[in-house]
């Protein structure tokens, strides 16, 4: 039996936000899984048990993240206030 892992919103923001390459959506994908694997799920401030697709739409739509060219960029000043990189229980 797999153990599903709880990753926060954050951590992917964090992820596209620091890595020295641009993120394709299916890119994103692959890194998330690679990293959290194909049992991880997804939660926020406001919301749990989402997939890795369910989770990217919430971002974008809340402007997170956003897309342009079919690159994905971070925008780090919106995370929650008080945030920062590793210290959110979720």
């Amino acid at each position: 039996m797999t153990e599903t892992q709880n990753v926060h919103g954050h951590e992917i923001l964090h992820l596209v936000h620091e890595s020295s390459q641009p993120f394709t959506r299916d890119g994103l994908r692959a890194e998330v899984l690679r990293l959290y694997g194909p049992a991880a799920r997804f939660c926020t401030c406001s919301t749990s048990a989402m997939s890795f697709d369910e989770l990217l739409v919430f971002l974008l739509l809340r402007g997170k993240l956003v897309e342009r060219g079919g690159l994905i960029a971070a925008d780090i000043s919106q995370l929650c206030s008080g945030e920062s990189h590793g210290d959110h229980e979720h």
